[in-house]
């Protein structure tokens, strides 16, 4: 660099002060660094001004020292493969400061171990991540890879994430997008849960797709016993052991259970999770169960920072930022149910509908997400007596960062605990009125 103008600019693409061990070796390169972007020449001379000028040249041995680096290189034409050599010593050099980082604070019994688990996968990651830089890459070399992605996804059939198993839905998502965090709200007892099982169970069973969720509400024994209704079609009722199984139901549970019974679906009941805790069973359950999906029920049960105890609305946005980067990292999509504020309801006018600034407590989580859904019941809300729209609901896409927002009509199975597609839910009702007309007319026979 001294010597060579052409490997300054190489240099400072590449390197930092702190790619250098020793300290004047990293006085040098600042000042390099200030006359680079002062676009000032880089030679003996002038890096000797600009050290004299921040008061180091004698630090680093004077004029002197810079003489004798100057005699000590070698031929510029290896200059990439210098700059590889200080990339490697200095990835070596984070990760033993990270493990002396790690040592010390497993042997401080005031730390908590969740927290020491998720620094130190983090001080690692980020000791490799740091010194591997991207290179920019021109518009001619981004526009033949989009193609070529464009090429490969016109021989494909079906969605580019992860299904919902509602067409209407993936229609519009074309599934949940990797890194992408999805805000299912609505006020309690709507159907936010049942609506985000739904989602894990259509991934897990028929896409085959891992699927993860965290519950801090209900326990793993109630989510299961909702999927058991959901999948076998018999009343939630039944399943809770209010009433009775008769044999034939017996067997019809049985039968409908192995595709869920084999499906890679996992569950954590862990409640009021700490945010660090998370963190780490997402980033194990992603790289050993190869999950492709994560639900959270529900974003406001998590205990966010403990510095920030006490400060609802910041602790609330360290979550919903939280849970966007770990799906920006973990590169899979992220499902977290939130509460709506009263003001949903109070509000007038709109037929009840919620809007982006009833989410609960932050405005953060709106900021944060890549998509919000909100489920809307008018039957529920009292806002229909009409016969006709019992069960009917309605999904709300109304942020959509990479496309469009609406409004899709789905039919609410309140005794299966589940959501359906209204055409689907229309042929199902048609089977069973035949099922039902095929059996009186045996027992008239």
């Amino acid at each position: 660099m001294l010597l060579e103008p052409s490997c300054v600019d190489q240099a400072m693409e590449e390197l930092t002060a702190s790619s250098f061990c020793d300290p004047k070796h990293r006085m040098i390169f600042e000042a390099m660094a200030k006359l680079s972007t002062e676009h000032s020449a880089v030679d003996i001379i002038t890096v000797s001004t600009r050290l004299k000028a921040m008061g180091n040249l004698e630090a680093v041995g004077g004029p002197v020292a810079l003489t004798n680096l100057s005699l000590k290189v070698g031929a510029a034409a290896h200059m990439e493969s210098y700059i590889s050599i200080l990339k490697q010593k200095t990835i070596q050099r984070d990760l033993i400061s990270a493990s002396i980082h790690i040592l010390k604070n497993a042997y401080d019994d005031s730390v908590n171990v969740d927290t020491l688990i998720d620094e130190a996968q983090t001080k690692v990651y980020d000791a490799i991540r740091s010194n591997i830089r991207k290179e920019v890459q021109d518009i001619g070399s981004l526009i033949n890879e989009a193609m070529a992605d464009i090429q490969e996804q016109q021989g494909k059939e079906g969605l580019s994430g992860v299904p919902s198993g509602f067409r209407s839905l993936d229609k519009v998502t074309m599934g949940w997008q990797r890194s992408d965090l999805i805000i299912l709200a609505a006020r309690p007892s709507v159907g936010k849960t049942a609506f985000a099982l739904n989602l894990a169970r259509n991934a897990a069973v028929d896409a085959h797709m891992p699927v993860a969720v965290f519950s801090l509400e209900m326990s793993a024994l109630q989510l299961v016993k909702r999927l058991m209704t959901s999948e076998s079609g018999l009343g939630a009722d039944k399943i809770k052991g209010m009433r009775k199984l008769e044999n034939y139901e017996w067997e019809q549970l049985d039968y409908r259970l192995k595709h869920l019974m084999e499906s890679p679906l996992y569950i954590d009941d862990t409640p009021s999770i700490q945010l660090t805790e998370f963190r780490t069973k997402a980033k194990n359950l992603v790289k050993n169960k190869g999950v492709r999906l994560i639900v959270v029920d529900y974003l406001q049960l998590i205990q966010g920072p403990v510095e920030l105890r006490g400060m609802r609305e910041q602790e609330v946005a360290a979550i919903s930022r939280t849970l966007k980067a770990t799906a920006k990292e973990l590169d899979v999509p992220i499902i977290a149910l939130s509460q709506l504020s009263r003001q949903s309801v109070q509000r007038q006018g709109g037929n009840g509908k919620p809007i982006l600034s009833d989410l609960r407590e932050s405005g953060s989580i709106e900021q944060d997400a890549d998509m919000v859904l909100f489920i809307h019941r008018p039957d529920y809300m009292g806002l229909s007596e009409n016969e006709e729209d019992r069960g009917k609901a309605q999904i709300i896409i109304a942020k959509h960062r990479n496309g469009e927002t609406c409004d899709i009509d789905m039919i609410f199975r309140k005794e299966e605990v589940k959501f359906m597609d209204t055409e689907d839910a229309l042929d199902v009702q048609a089977g069973r009125m035949v099922e039902s007309s095929m059996n009186n007319s045996n027992e008239a026979w």
